[in-house]
């Protein structure tokens, strides 16, 4: 499983301004899309349910995807294609291929609602990710907070920051905390049965040994939450690239020790993602590896 640092060191020299701009542009984009998801919620889901139509289910009948997750990865889409239309784009609900782009070249990875669970239930903790990943590797993005209208966001080198909806701008970094006993983990679960099931496991040698769990339901949001120290840590099975690739890049510009798979890896394949403090992380690690979590945990 390759691992992605991307911590700030004295030897990085700060964001090109070429990753500047793409972050920019990410930070646009993801909170466009906020905006219409924000105004869509009230509109679909009214008081006496979803309007027809509102919500279909994908692979398993956990896990569902509104007409508003449709209409946020349009909205995206349609925003590129009028400023930077030669990028290649692979999206939660639209598709595309991230291994398919020339050396150099830029493609983004967009997850329209990140908890759609959440947003589904009307609970606040869903989240736009945007991020531009160039050969392999994020090097800018952004995640929108919808509920809180806060924007996370990082370009490579570049540190990583909050803005809250009334303008207030934050230098996000990871917590401090150097003991396992005492960090609080986020994590998540799959919607397949079996999968579940084999996670389960792996908590039942976790928890024992940390302060507590949080379990969230937006692998983005948990990972700006390790970003400003909010949680010490984050695990989780079956991450697709659009759950992790800007919260991923946002944790590690925050200091975190960040191991994630490819971004060519699907989420079907099962693969570990791990952000952690770095104080706690290699506790963490050695007792992930315990347990068995680096065994992937197929859908």
């Amino acid at each position: 499983m390759p691992d992605y640092t991307a911590s700030r060191t004295p030897t990085v020299p700060g964001a090109t301004d070429g990753d500047e701009q793409l972050r920019l542009l990410a930070v646009e984009l993801a909170e466009a899309a906020a905006a219409h998801v924000r105004a869509r919620r009230p509109q679909v889901f009214a008081a006496d349910g979803p309007v027809d139509g509102a919500v279909a289910t994908k692979g398993h009948v956990t896990d569902p995807v509104t007409v508003v997750d449709t209409e946020s990865e349009q909205l995206i889409r349609a925003l590129l294609a009028e400023r930077r239309p030669a990028d290649a784009i692979l999206g939660e609900e639209g598709g595309g291929d991230v291994g398919a782009t020339a050396p150099g070249a830029i493609t983004w990875i967009v997850d329209p609602i990140d908890g759609t669970v959440n947003f589904l239930y009307g609970l606040p903790g869903y989240a736009i990710s945007v991020a531009a990943v160039r050969d392999g590797q994020p090097v800018a993005g952004a995640v929108v907070d919808v509920a809180t209208a806060t924007t996370y966001s990082a370009a490579r080198g570049g540190g990583a920051r909050s803005v809250t909806a009334d303008g207030t701008a934050t230098t996000l970094a990871c917590a401090t905390e150097d003991s396992l006993d005492v960090a609080l983990v986020g994590t998540g679960f799959a919607y397949g049965r079996a999968r579940r099931a084999s996670q389960a496991r792996v908590l039942t040698e976790v928890l024992p040994r940390i302060r507590d769990i949080r379990r969230l339901g937006a692998a983005a949001m948990d990972l700006c939450h390790v970003a400003a120290g909010r949680l010490d840590a984050y695990y989780e099975h079956g991450l697709n690239a659009w759950d992790w690739a800007a919260g991923a890049l946002i944790a590690a510009e925050a200091g975190a020790v960040v191991r994630v798979p490819a971004v060519t890896v699907g989420g079907a394949e099962g693969e570990l993602t791990v952000v952690a403090a770095p104080g706690v992380a290699a506790e963490l690690t050695a007792l992930l590896d315990r347990a068995g979590a680096f065994t992937p945990l197929p859908d």
